[in-house]
């Protein structure tokens, strides 16, 4: 039981969870759009994500952003090293042209890390813009790397999606900015700092209804989408309605950074009585 335990939370700490999440979401647009899935994109998604993540949250302690003194982050260390390894080879086989927003989208996620002049701060450091900055990263991976990649031109409904997404991956955000609260630094000036608890879960509810009505804004609107929506928005606004404590252990670490599977997942079931 202690090994089952032991490898669960490396899971987590090692940020495999999160690059799932991130190559679901990559999963959801591809299917939302009727895009052939293409395995490599999918892959890059994902092993990049844990890089970035692990690279945040601990390459920026150690000595120059290599030297880790703690065996067990070494251990994520040499895993986020094969991950590169894999995201390196995934992208090489992606297109050329995606590379270009590949490296914006990578020169963002390490700016948000790393100060881009000695004395100067991070983008992290921006007070009250740490999450519109995750947000925009991940619907940039999750959405506009699909599109480009199936060379698809711009329509008012990708606009929507990519909102959408926007909404979403701010929406899952937040129970991480309450459940850090009590670690984080007044500078962060993150939303539960500056409106407390309670006011941050009704921001939440009011962007989880914005992001259910976005999808009536759409000229093409599918009913599997539709109910896609609804099932994901009515899990959210439960969520946040809920007297639970974000700040126990695997809540969020686990079950809201979930919820991406959980709409690939239903995604499909629904796709296929269609």
């Amino acid at each position: 039981m202690r090994l089952i335990k032991s490898i669960f939370d490396f899971y987590l700490n090692a940020s495999v969870h999160v690059g799932l999440a991130v190559m679901a979401l990559t999963g959801v647009t591809l299917v939302l759009l009727d895009i052939p899935l293409n395995y490599f994109l999918l892959g890059f998604t994902g092993c990049s994500t844990v890089v970035c993540y692990n690279f945040i949250k601990y390459g920026v302690e150690a000595e120059k952003y290599l030297i880790v003194s703690n065996l067990y982050h070494r251990y994520i260390q040499i895993f986020s090293f094969l991950c590169f390894g894999l995201a390196m080879y995934f992208m090489s086989q992606l297109d050329q042209k995606l590379w270009w927003t590949i490296g914006v989208l990578g020169l963002v996620s390490t700016l948000y890390a790393v100060p881009l002049l000695p004395k100067s701060g991070n983008l992290r450091s921006l007070g009250g813009m740490k999450i519109f900055i995750v947000a925009l990263v991940w619907a940039g991976f999750t959405v506009l790397l699909p599109i480009l990649d199936a060379q698809l031109p711009y329509s008012w409904d990708i606009g929507v999606l990519f909102a959408q997404r926007f909404l979403l991956v701010l929406i899952l955000i937040l129970p991480f900015e309450i459940r850090d609260l009590k670690w984080d630094s007044m500078d962060l000036r993150t939303l539960p700092q500056i409106l407390g608890v309670q006011r941050t879960k009704k921001v939440g509810v009011g962007l989880i209804i914005s992001f259910l009505l976005l999808t009536f804004l759409r000229d093409d609107i599918k009913v599997t989408e539709v109910l896609t929506r609804i099932v994901i928005g009515t899990v959210l606004l439960a969520l946040f309605r809920s007297k639970l404590d974000f700040g126990k252990r695997y809540l969020a670490s686990f079950w809201v950074e979930g919820i991406p599977m959980f709409w690939l997942a239903i995604l499909w079931v629904l796709k296929g009585m269609v």
